[in-house]
């Protein structure tokens, strides 16, 4: 900075000779895209306003919870029907299995999301959840739209497009996500291969196949990666029990409990099951709890995403990793069913979830949908260069309109250098020696002409050989000869 002086004295001036450093920026924000109980908070509308939020507890604050779950027994659509006999309650039928009204799934898949690890994310909600409430496409489009502005979210799922009918429609949201991320470079989508809610995930992958890779087209591939089948979780469904419904039947009789009592209402005791006949509601809630939530994996990746990214590092494959809050896959997955998956001639890999004894239900598989790409072929590569590529664009803005000369190229260089450095030592980035490791041009007729500098184009070219991991291990074992 220039400085006149004209009063005699002595000054003091501040010479900065360190560069800039790049501020590393976060890779596993994940935003949720559904629908949420509340719309609304503290008078703001919260539809189409993505929020972040840290916990379960603070969603629960602000979007409330998942829709109430009424239990029924077969044949009585108002509640669970008790009957009594020599004393003993029991069923009058079979408990119907929820799943089949179950539409809107976001608060049960932030349950899988923090239980594998997750941490801050954000809701982006496309409307309030209700009985009469159809999930519609143009709805989640809109949200998804929502969620290009915030420059924070680093991965994109749906919880609740599984709901949607048409695959049609469905796969049209995630064309649509996937080419929102290339356009950002700052973000990648998960994504849960098209199964019918009737089918409850049980479709094995050769059904479903050709229809996916057909539907999910060829654009904007290394930004998406797919993982299948559903999961079987531990998560119990979410139920009111001061409006869960108790119906008199055969052999009940009006001492044992109102005709129209409630599992528990602490405001009404004598309307309720628990205050009435504590043995009868532990029945209903030991019953009741063996139903568990059927969820598409997206959620759960989302957490080992957060995970491994907190524990190893971003470049890290995010496979071989275990499930918490996870029975059972769906569709058992064995050698033979995972060839097509993991390598085929589209290209279009889909990352396998399995089982495998002694060691629990495991991520087996680390590739985005660009399969053969030797590029982009692994979701730790294509993740990590978006965090290298988000750390630097944004650590390069101090030097908009700063002089294009040697001084600032210098700077520039040394800053993004150092960062590198910081990455390949950390274990990102492959080389015995950093020049190995990395490499960063800048510099009149390294990488501008004459002409880029007189249009005010500061060009910085960027190599980086990044770990890439290994999918197959081969041992190779023969017979040694005798020798002495």
């Amino acid at each position: 900075m220039a400085t006149t002086y004209k009063t005699p004295g002595v000054y003091v001036e501040e010479i900065p000779l360190l560069p800039p450093s790049v501020a590393e920026v976060e890779t596993a924000i994940p935003a949720f895209i559904g629908y949420t109980q509340n719309i609304s908070y503290n008078g703001a509308s919260l539809q189409y306003n993505p929020v972040r939020i840290k916990s379960l507890k603070e969603y629960e604050q602000i979007f409330g919870f998942a829709e109430n779950t009424l239990f029924t027994t077969t044949g009585t659509a108002t509640g669970i029907k008790i009957k009594k006999a020599a004393g003993v309650f029991s069923f009058d039928a079979a408990v119907d299995d929820p799943y089949a009204t179950l539409k809107f799934r976001m608060y049960y898949c932030l349950q899988l999301y923090f239980a594998n690890g997750g941490g801050p994310c954000y809701i982006v909600s496309a409307g309030q959840t209700g009985a009469a409430v159809n999930v519609d496409k143009a709805l989640l489009g809109n949200a998804l739209a929502a969620v290009q502005k915030e420059d924070e979210p680093t991965i994109l799922l749906f919880t609740d497009a599984v709901t949607l009918t048409a695959p049609a429609d469905y796969y049209g949201l995630f064309t649509a996500a996937l080419a929102q991320a290339a356009f950002l470079q700052d973000r990648v989508v998960l994504i849960d291969p098209y199964v019918a809610v009737a089918d409850k995930g049980k479709k094995a992958f050769g059904d479903i196949a050709t229809a996916f890779r057909t539907a999910i087209g060829v654009n904007n591939l290394s930004y998406g990666a797919a993982y299948y089948p559903w999961l079987q979780t531990s998560i119990n469904y979410f139920s009111n029990e001061s409006k869960q419904l108790i119906v008199s039947g055969t052999g009940v009789t009006p001492t044992d409990f109102p005709a129209t009592a409630v599992l528990r209402d602490d405001a009404n005791t004598a309307n309720s099951i628990y205050h009435l006949n504590s043995d009868l509601y532990n029945y209903i809630k030991q019953q009741t709890s063996l139903f568990s939530v059927i969820l598409p994996p997206a959620a759960a990746i989302a957490g080992v995403y957060a995970s491994v990214d907190n524990t190893r590092g971003v470049w890290k494959a995010p496979a071989n990793v275990s499930l918490n809050m996870v029975v059972a896959p769906m569709v058992k997955i064995d050698d033979a069913d995972q060839e097509d998956m993991n390598v085929t001639s589209t290209g279009k890999s889909v990352n396998a979830i399995r089982a495998f004894s002694g060691k629990g239900v495991l991520v087996w598989g680390a590739r985005t949908l660009a399969g053969n790409d030797n590029e982009w072929r692994y979701i730790s590569v294509r993740r990590f260069f978006n965090m290298v590529e988000e750390s630097v664009k944004n650590s390069t803005q101090p030097f908009v309109f700063e002089p294009n000369d040697g001084n600032t190229w210098a700077k520039v260089r040394g800053m993004i250098a150092n960062f590198l450095i910081l990455q390949w030592r950390a274990g990102a980035l492959q080389g015995a020696k950093p020049e190995d490791a990395f490499f960063v041009h800048v510099g009149l007729g390294e990488t501008m002409t004459s002409l880029d500098i007189l249009e005010g184009r500061l060009i910085v070219e960027v190599g980086m050989a990044v770990v890439r991991p290994a999918e197959f291990i081969i041992l190779r074992f023969s017979h040694k000869m005798v020798q002495s």
